[in-house]
């Protein structure tokens, strides 16, 4: 009998209202499964016949199962309750997915972004890892082969010889990782097989880009299998130095596998694993350096601000949107205080650096995001080695003990041009007996420059040990669990060097100057303090770049050393209480142990010494209290203990839509260490007062509620899985740089959303896949944070100062005190302001926490900006009330088509996939300068294969319209202008690979 479409809506409205009376179904989530496949299924008519011919091809076209270990056993995706997507290394290679990073294109909710140093930031749901700091954990745990890694290289080598991707979605605070709070990336390779095989694969594409890898299979006897896998790439660069002429952020990387597998018997199966990572490149760790210049102020309330007076009041850079043409310019660099300072270094015929003297003001930008013009072209090295030992024994009566033992060593090295813009000749020719003859100053790490020269050295070294024991059962009753325990020993130390030729001659030519009777310069040696009567010694550093002693106080050098220790037990328990529910809980506590080294900065800090006295004391001019190296402060201790875990109920049932349905709802608890902000220049307090900051941060927890349902239609062709979720996040850890260091900060907010992954086979040939997101983030009523790209917010009696060079960040003072002191007959006085300086005003210990009297040489009353001005002088907070978090774009979607065209023993595969996310904003105070685009990415190849001789080529593009969007950026210090780095999606990738099994 022929139906129309209009009597099969009505048919099916009849079915959901009978079976809603009958079964007690959802009305809405029936309705919603019959609307999707009205709207999937073409206006044709249908014989009883022709239904059940339908039926047998539907089965013969059903969506291949995929098994996951999301729960530490094997089941089939559809069959877990959590919001988990997995990929096969086919299928990853179908998607073009060659790094994490590109995990977000097949994701729905998920972000990835670079960081400025060492590490990045992959956040699942708007929550990820913005705390820059080696005290920091990760938020979304990166795991390889269910082992948590806290630095790792996944984000930066390639997948080769790849089992399957899973990524977890939510907390998992029980199983997985030192308690996630935002999800699991996990790594799982293709373990050794009984039969020989390998396979080889080649290819080729722009950017003279060369790619192999290949794997080896081998069978050794009958309980033993051997397999090795490897891959490397080599490329040039993407971008392009205008300046050096040569292009860089080129790849130049490999990697290898090996892999041992035991199994002497059906109880018992052992394997080894080591995997070796290398990189030797000029990769960049940032993109371009913005900014919109800040001119400075011209007059400050009936002040008018004449000569180099303006400078005291730019921040070299303003708050701008990074989209806009302003900025592609270069920072005010007249208000950089060291450029000011080193006017005061005498010669005989005059300043080393004329006092109007701004490096940056011829500096030009290309708006081109790939072309940079830079000194210095980068430098990057990664070596990351791992070695795992895993033991799985079955102890009979449904009980399997594991045992997973994994030593991991990473290495990090990369330098860069820390200014990004080419500097104006700055140096005046001083005769060849003084700093810069022929206007030209040798610095000992950056050799000769005519300019201001600045260079960066990010660098980290890391060991980790842990160790896992877990006991899982498989009973044919409703009772099972899984309980286990792990320890982990984490130790790193990361250091970060700046390197700047203008420090140098500061070292040399001021605090370290003595002068002839000619007027003529000359260096004190600084590697004893004897002789240097009346003046600060600070030791200059001799050797170059690359040979450091690493003592030097003529450059910056932040050093964190952090040993993370951990324990925890855990366990989850399953109860199927009928065939159709079953109840998940799962507990976790959670022994937390950090340890960190404070080593503060030093840069041109120094000591005087009286060889009449024999007396060491802190440096006047400078304010240091050591002129050599770096000491170790005491050391920090912190210590958390936390139980963490989470409850599930899933249900079971039959739908007259689906063939097979799971609806589930979860209650999860998460928890991460907090840790310690990094220590601040080691300043006497009597010379340079500092403005407060915390010297550590909260650890931060997250309860998470879930709704989700996993379906299978159309005889198995169709997978249709969906979710909500809400978060309540407790002290969200957040990072900017603030005083040279990396200060974190804890918010609260929240987090709600809906996400939907369709898998149609709508054909034998054709298959379509479609993932969307919604994510919706809030900060908390009440938040507040200080902006430093705005620290009077507006307020228009109080203005911003830039401080003397000892002091790293700006800060704010009144407008009338500011005129007032603008009139003394020593200009400089205005650096009391942000310090309350010795130098420029009279010292009183009368005032609270030892201020400075400027009542007694300006006629106002004593003024301390510690304790005297909004935030100890740092600004007045901003309200983040109801801002959303950083890099939580609220869509994105994914949207893939593939078509197979036999052509007889080969199959020719089209797929093309369409990725969009809408515009986030980078920082918590979602600014106009805060605010990222919406972006799109559109990916697309064509492969050839020949299953039955185990041949396949390949060509593919990937970013087919060649775009450059800014997928993050980050604000530097306030001492380098607050210039900003960028970060962008590669460019257009075009290659052809081959590849053959044996």
């Amino acid at each position: 009998m022929m139906v129309s479409l209009c009597k099969q809506k009505k048919l099916i409205a009849q079915a959901i209202q009978a079976n809603n009376s009958v079964n007690h179904a959802p009305p809405w989530y029936s309705v919603a499964i019959a609307c999707l496949i009205l709207s999937a299924t073409p206006p044709t008519t249908h014989a009883q016949d022709g239904q059940a011919e339908e039926k047998e091809q539907r089965s013969r076209q059903a969506i291949e199962e995929v098994t996951v270990t999301a729960q530490k056993i094997e089941q089939s995706i559809q069959d877990v309750p959590i919001a988990v997507s997995a990929f096969s290394g086919d299928s990853m290679d179908a998607l073009k997915i060659e790094r994490g990073e590109e995990l977000l294109r097949a994701i729905p909710n998920v972000n990835f972004s670079k960081s400025n140093f060492s590490t990045y930031n992959f956040s699942i749901r708007g929550v990820g890892t913005k705390a820059v700091s080696a005290a920091s954990d990760p938020a979304v745990a990166v795991s390889f082969n269910n082992a948590s890694l806290i630095r790792n290289r996944l984000f930066e080598q390639e997948f080769f010889d790849v089992q399957r991707i899973e990524v977890l979605r939510g907390p998992q605070g029980t199983l997985y990782g030192r308690n996630a709070t935002a999800g699991v990336v996990n790594m799982l390779p293709v373990m050794p097989e009984d039969e020989f095989a390998s396979e080889i694969k080649a290819e080729i594409g722009n950017y003279s880009s060369k790619r192999a890898s290949g794997m080896f299979n081998l069978p050794l006897g009958d309980t033993l299998a051997f397999r090795l896998s490897g891959a490397m790439t080599k490329r040039d660069g993407f971008d392009y130095n205008l300046h050096t002429g040569n292009d860089v952020n080129d790849r130049d990387l490999y990697s290898t596998r090996a892999i041992f597998e035991w199994e002497p018997s059906e109880s018992f199966n052992a394997n080894l694993i080591w995997q070796h990572f290398e990189e030797d490149d000029r990769r960049s760790r940032t993109g371009k350096q913005l900014c919109t210049k800040d001119p400075g102020l011209s007059k400050v309330g009936e002040t008018e601000l004449t000569g180099f007076t303006p400078v005291f009041f730019s921040q070299g850079c303003l708050p701008g949107s990074i989209y806009s043409d302003d900025a592609y310019d270069a920072p005010n660099a007249r208000g950089f205080a060291n450029i000011l300072v080193t006017g005061l270094i005498p010669t005989h015929i005059g300043p080393v650096i004329d006092w109007y003297t701004d490096p940056y003001e011829n500096s030009t930008q290309s708006h081109d995001l790939r072309k940079i013009e830079t000194s210095y072209d980068p430098v990057f090295r990664a070596e990351n080695d791992l070695v795992q030992l895993n033991f799985e024994w079955d102890l009979g009566n449904a009980l399997t003990f594991y045992s997973q033992s994994t030593y991991a060593k990473d290495d990090y090295y990369s330098s860069q041009d820390y200014n990004r813009y080419v500097s104006d000749p700055i140096f005046n020719d001083t005769g060849d007996l003084n700093p810069t003859p022929g206007g030209i100053y040798t610095d000992p790490q950056l050799g000769p420059s005519e300019g201001l020269l600045a260079v960066d050295i990010s660098r980290s070294d890391n060991k980790q040990w842990s160790q896992e024991f877990r006991l899982q059962t498989s009973f044919d009753g409703p009772w099972n669990f899984s309980v286990g325990t792990n320890y982990l020993d984490f130790k790193t130390q990361d250091d970060y060097f700046i390197f700047n030729n203008v420090f140098s001659m500061l070292a040399e030519y001021l605090y370290n100057q003595d002068t002839d009777e000619l007027g003529f310069l000359s260096t004190r040696n600084c590697t004893e303090p004897e002789g240097n009567v009346g003046s600060d010694c600070v030791y200059v550093d001799p050797n170059s770049i690359e040979n450091i002693d690493e003592e030097g106080h003529n450059y910056f050098l932040s050093r964190n050393l952090v040993e993370t220790r951990s324990w925890a037990l855990f366990g989850e328990a399953y109860w199927q209480i009928n065939d159709d529910v079953k109840l998940t809980t799962g507990l976790r506590y959670t022994d937390d142990r950090k340890r960190s080294t404070p080593v503060p900065s030093q840069l041109l800090l120094g000591t005087q010494y009286n060889d009449e006295t024999g007396e060491i004391s802190s440096g006047e001019l400078s304010g240091g209290l050591t002129h050599r190296g770096y000491p170790e402060g005491d050391q920090v201790s912190l210590s958390w203990k936390e139980y963490t875990g989470r409850a599930v109920l899933d249900w079971r049932t039959e739908t007259p839509f689906t063939d097979d349905t799971m609806l589930y709802v979860s209650f999860a608890h998460g928890y991460k260490g907090g840790g310690t902000n990094p220590p601040r220049a080691e300043i006497d307090p009597v010379i340079v007062q500092y403005q407060p900051l915390e010297e550590t941060f909260e650890p931060e927890f997250v309860n998470a509620i879930e709704f989700g349902t996993k379906n299978t239609l159309l005889e198995g062709s169709l997978s249709l899985n969906a979710n909500a979720f809400y978060y309540d996040y407790t002290d969200y850890q957040v990072s900017q740089i603030v005083d040279r260091i990396s200060l974190n900060e804890n918010f609260d907010a929240e987090s709600m959303g809906l996400e939907l992954e369709l898998a149609w086979q709508l054909t034998e040939a054709t298959r379509v896949d479609l993932n969307m997101g919604y994510l919706k983030t809030r900060i908390a009523d009440g938040e507040e944070s200080i902006d430093v790209m705005d620290r009077t917010q507006g307020n228009e009696d109080w203005v911003l100062v830039r401080p003397s060079i000892q002091v790293p960040s700006n800060c704010i003072a009144p407008v009338d005190l500011v005129e007032t002191v603008m009139s003394a007959p020593n200009i400089f006085a205005i650096w009391s302001l942000c310090s309350g300086s010795a130098r420029y005003g009279s010292y009183s210990p009368e005032v609270q926490g030892g201020g400075f009297r400027h009542d007694i040489i300006y006629g106002v009353d004593p003024y301390n900006p510690v304790t005297d001005a909004p935030n100890g002088g740092r600004g007045f907070s901003a309200d983040l009330s109801a801002n959303e978090l950083p890099n939580a774009p609220r869509f994105t979607i994914n949207f893939g088509v593939e078509h197979t065209i036999p052509i007889e023993n080969w199959d020719l595969i089209l797929r093309a996939d369409y990725y969009r996310q809408s515009e986030s904003y980078a920082r918590v105070y979602n600014t106009e300068y805060d605010r990222l685009k919406a972006w799109s990415n559109l990916n697309a190849s064509v492969s050839l294969g020949n299953p039955s001789n185990d041949l396949y080529m390949q060509l593919y593009v990937k970013n087919i319209f060649d775009d450059a969007p800014i997928t993050d950026m980050f604000t530097n210090s306030d001492d380098s202008g607050l210039t900003t780095n960028v970060f962008t999606l590669e460019p257009r990738i075009v290659g052809f690979n081959i590849s053959k099994g044996f």
